[in-house]
């Protein structure tokens, strides 16, 4: 169920045609490669709220979130990067096997900060999205 969640994420950012060409990372940043991208780690949950246990006991719902790092050489590419990805998935539903998802919601920003990790000066803005579903 993980890997469907996150797969269904991930081809949203990779149907992206815009020019130039979004450079989408699955949680690695292979060697060689230069800002703008964005780099996509993600973290999973199946909470067990009161307003939604079902009387069977069993976890219903799934929680996928994304956190996308933003990456460009200044503010505004990072930027541009974080309206990319906001438009591949805020209120979005996409489509998982067996599940009835709801639409994809922004749950916050992240102050961009400087990132000299990588061998240049580049912008990281973070960015965090929640997918929910339950058993269709």
């Amino acid at each position: 169920m993980i890997a469907a969640h996150t797969a269904a994420m991930l081809a949203l950012l990779e149907g992206d045609d815009a020019p130039p060409a979004l450079v989408v990372l699955d949680g690695k940043v292979p060697s060689g490669v230069v800002a703008p991208y964005v780099l996509v780690y993600f973290a999973t949950a199946d909470p067990e709220l009161a307003e939604s246990r079902p009387l069977t006991g069993s976890s219903q719902r799934h929680v996928t979130r994304a956190y996308a790092h933003c990456v460009g050489l200044n503010g505004l590419a990072s930027r541009m990067v974080a309206d990319r990805v906001r438009t591949a998935w805020l209120d979005v539903v996409p489509a998982v096997a067996g599940r009835q998802c709801m639409p994809i919601r922004r749950e916050e920003g992240v102050q961009a900060e400087r990132d000299e990790a990588i061998g240049a000066i580049a912008i990281d803005t973070v960015e965090v999205y929640r997918l929910e579903s339950v058993p269709a």
